[in-house]
């Protein structure tokens, strides 16, 4: 029984509950006056949460730390001088899709979607570089001032140098990969839904580090499962002990409301296949489970007579599930089974058409979700099936269903988010995933347009980035599922829009975009960079307006002039100039 507080509230727990519902990774451990420890507030990480400059504290506490980590924090909150410029030659069904998918820099696209999806996204999975010692990592170059930030965001950079090789060699190795990981996390959770979830993939090498951002980013309450994926059908042959897995970790937005946040997968023929009805009941097939408890309750002690006439008492050192009313009124049910001959222990009955799902275990085989050979060989399936593979490694799409199954659900509209889409696993399989459930789910894909060598198998089939294989890979999937599912073009979203990232199409503006009331675009000339076009315009004022960039746009002919109509009339801008 909960005891009576016998006192008036305590403020100060009520304020650091609500700090840290805003904010989790400023909540710390410190020593009472008595030496115990007990929750407090990192007035520091406060301060830097709140300030648009470098915060220095030197107080000791029990947290993660690492050189940069006060600049990575900053990172997270400078705003920069860029939009989402729409690329329709690269986009698929640009006109209806709701899907999307971003070309540049993710941590520049997670500041981009903050207004638009604030506390909208159910599930976000990423697939990070795993600092191996030969990945690449952003190159951030942290400003220390908002002012000079903002300059040279403002300004138009080669992409290819954002990536940086993190030898083991490194002095900063962990750090580095950590000041890239930590704002990225941060901008990540501002997406999710209260019943929102992310799912990050990771080896041996920073799952440790990756745990502790995690537990302070999304609070250490929230943390649900640390998955381990078999990911080869065979060990390594030249190493004494060859990896065998990933891992997958996993955190909830607030796991209070884990109900909403995770669902029961569905069953498969194994699955189905325990189920039977050897006494014909007509309520359809059924499994059998334990009526017996662990201990000794008195009242739950009782004899029970099978329908043989035997009396049968629990074994020892255990009692019976229910009460003895409880029990008869399911015995009234037909919910028990006492053998084929009627005399065994009770054992109640559980039926197939009342089990809508099962539980997912930590452990998940290659046997049910695939491995990495699976995941290459559907990409050179997809392109050329004699093919060379034109990806590393790629996660393989059961492996990326299992996740969607646990996460979303088919009606839902749920928006799915990976900002280090690879090869596009994810996208396929939300794809493959709506055609068979009829689901509706959405996503958004954000990859960095990493070169790709001249003369790598890639290189050579004529493709420049990652981002632009990335694209293909999805068009084609799309194609493939339809042909394969017997699915109509209709019968799920098989487009994404395309977008850019670039540099703002104002310059030295004295208005914000979406305080101008008519697109009066030759009277803004001077305040336009050249090249621009009405829907560049269009589309930024979309986004300072934390307007969804996946609305209807349609064209229309007015007094001679066309005129790009957004969701019914939201906003309209003309496509006739570019300036």
């Amino acid at each position: 029984m909960e005891k009576l507080r016998m006192t008036s509230p305590d403020l100060t727990e009520e304020n650091i509950d609500k700090l840290a519902d805003l904010f989790p990774s400023v909540i710390t451990e410190t020593l009472d006056a008595d030496g115990n420890p007990q929750r407090s507030v990192d007035f520091d990480l406060l301060r830097q949460e709140l300030s648009d400059h470098i915060v220095e504290g030197p107080q000791e506490r029990y947290r993660l730390d690492w050189p940069g980590k006060r600049a990575a924090a900053f990172a997270a909150n400078t705003p920069i001088a860029k939009t989402l410029r729409p690329v329709r030659e690269e986009s698929v069904n640009f006109d209806t899709t709701k899907n999307l998918f971003i070309e540049g820099d993710n941590l520049d696209a997670l500041k981009l979607l903050q207004e638009s999806y604030l506390g909208k996204v159910k599930l976000i999975y990423i697939d990070p570089p795993y600092n191996t010692g030969n990945d690449f990592v952003y190159n951030d170059d942290f400003a220390a001032s908002t002012e000079s930030f903002l300059e040279r965001s403002g300004q138009a950079d080669d992409e290819g140098t954002r990536l940086v090789a993190n030898t083991e060699a490194n002095g900063r190795f962990h750090s580095d990969w950590l000041s890239m990981m930590y704002p990225r996390l941060k901008l990540a959770r501002n997406l999710l839904k209260d019943n929102g979830v992310i799912f990050i993939s990771i080896d041996d090498h920073e799952i440790g580090q990756l745990r502790r951002i995690c537990d302070e980013i999304f609070g250490e309450s929230n943390f649900l499962a640390e998955i381990v994926w078999q990911k080869r059908t065979s060990p390594e042959s030249r190493k004494r002990i060859g990896a065998g897995h990933e891992y997958i970790v996993c955190y909830a937005r607030d796991s209070r409301n884990i109900q909403e946040t995770l669902f029961p997968l569905p069953l498969g023929n194994a699955d189905k296949s325990v189920f039977g009805n050897p006494d014909d009941d007509p309520r359809g097939p059924w499994v059998s489970s334990d009526f017996t408890a662990p201990g000794y309750r008195p009242n739950q002690m009782y004899e029970i007579v099978t329908p043989s006439g035997q009396v049968v008492a629990p074994p020892p050192g255990r009692c019976w599930m229910n009460l003895e009313e409880e029990y008869k009124s399911q015995v009234a049910e037909g919910r028990f089974w006492f053998g084929p001959k009627g005399n065994g222990i009770p054992r109640r009955k559980t039926y197939l058409s009342e089990r809508n799902g099962k539980s997912a275990w930590t452990w998940w085989p290659n046997s049910e979700v695939g491995h990495t050979q699976e995941g290459t060989r559907e990409v050179r399936d997809l392109f050329d099936k004699n093919g060379p593979a034109l990806f590393d490694f790629p996660k393989p799409v059961r492996l990326m269903r299992r996740i969607l199954q646990l996460a979303t659900r088919a009606g839902a509209q749920d928006i799915v988010v990976d900002f280090f889409a690879g090869s596009g696993s994810m996208a396929h399989a939300v794809m493959a995933q709506n055609a068979e459930d009829s689901g509706n789910r959405r996503f958004i894909m954000v990859q960095l347009p990493e070169a790709v060598p001249e003369l790598s198998d890639a290189g050579k089939l004529g493709y420049r980035s990652i981002s632009e294989i990335s694209r293909e890979r999805i068009r084609r999937a799309a194609d493939s599922i339809m042909d394969t599912a017997g699915v109509s073009p209709g019968g799920f979203d098989s487009g994404f829009r395309s977008f850019h990232i670039d540099s703002s199409s104002f310059v030295n503006r004295l208005r914000a975009p979406d305080s101008i009331a008519q697109l009066d675009i030759e009277g803004l000339a001077a305040t336009i960079q050249p090249g621009r076009s009405a829907e560049d315009l269009l589309f930024e004022v979309i986004q300072d307006w934390g307007i969804e960039p996946t609305l209807p746009v349609t064209v229309e002919q007015f007094d001679g002039s066309e005129l790009l109509n957004v969701d019914d009339g939201a906003l309209i801008g003309s496509s006739q100039t570019r300036v």
